[in-house]
């Protein structure tokens, strides 16, 4: 079930029809990542240089060489930094997108099917915020946890796997019932969904393919829910 729908949503990010939709998904990562990227420097600059700055001077001469090292080591706390914005960067843009997306979905994949329908917009942003929020508490989480040999890549995909996993799928099932309604079917199912959820944690590990991540997180998860209800529906017909 999981593979299929991975596979269903790689199809559409590769039909000719869903480039507008990839396009507007993928400026607005990139331009969330900048603005995650100057506002992570601004913070070392203010807070964490000083201190390095202070650190090298009190070093004896000969130490000059800690001076690039230190560099190397804040370059690559900078880039640590910006993986870490990944995750709340795609469930920022798959929030405010994944109506957009999950019609196109519907519509090609599904046009016998009943549409859903679109969340208010008021509705949409505010679940939307929240799931920005929890996500970036997660990330919270798993950076303190990378600091822990051992647990950190794993960290990272534990936490992303559940917290993608959990939002898109009720994001996606809300678009055919209520928000109650959605949790109770995610519990129902929380093994396969937090599997998908690993699945999209992981394919936001794989640097360029990750920039697609809001299309192909909003996509799979609309998918998944599609086979699930249809599962769901079959028992209750049995």
């Amino acid at each position: 079930m999981i593979a299929s729908a991975a596979s269903a949503a790689i199809s559409d990010l590769l039909r000719p029809e869903s480039r507008g939709l990839i396009l507007k998904t993928l400026g607005l990562t990139i331009l969330l990542l900048i603005a995650g990227w100057f506002g992570l420097r601004g913070l070392f600059d203010w807070w964490v240089m000083p201190w390095i700055d202070q650190g090298v001077n009190a070093l004896p001469g000969w130490a000059g060489f800690l001076e690039p090292l230190a560099a190397i080591i804040v370059g690559l706390a900078l880039a640590v930094g910006l993986a870490l914005l990944l995750a709340p960067a795609t469930a920022l843009v798959a929030g405010l997108f994944l109506d957009e997306i999950a019609e196109a979905v519907e519509r090609e994949d599904y046009p016998n099917d009943p549409p859903g329908r679109a969340m208010p917009t008021l509705a949409s942003l505010v679940l939307s915020v929240k799931f920005l929020g929890v996500v970036i508490l997660g990330n919270l989480i798993a950076l303190f946890l990378l600091l822990v040999p051992g647990v950190n890549l794993v960290a990272f995909l534990l936490v992303n796997g559940y917290l993608l996993g959990r939002e898109f799928f009720e994001f996606a099932a809300m678009r055919f019932r209520s928000e109650q309604e959605a949790k109770a079917l995610r519990r129902a199912n929380s093994g396969t969904v937090f599997l998908a959820g690993l699945l999209i944690a992981g394919w936001l590990a794989v640097p360029v393919l990750n920039l697609t991540g809001p299309f192909f997180a909003a996509a799979f998860m609309t998918h998944l829910h599609k086979a699930l209800a249809r599962r769901e529906r079959n028992r209750l017909a049995r």
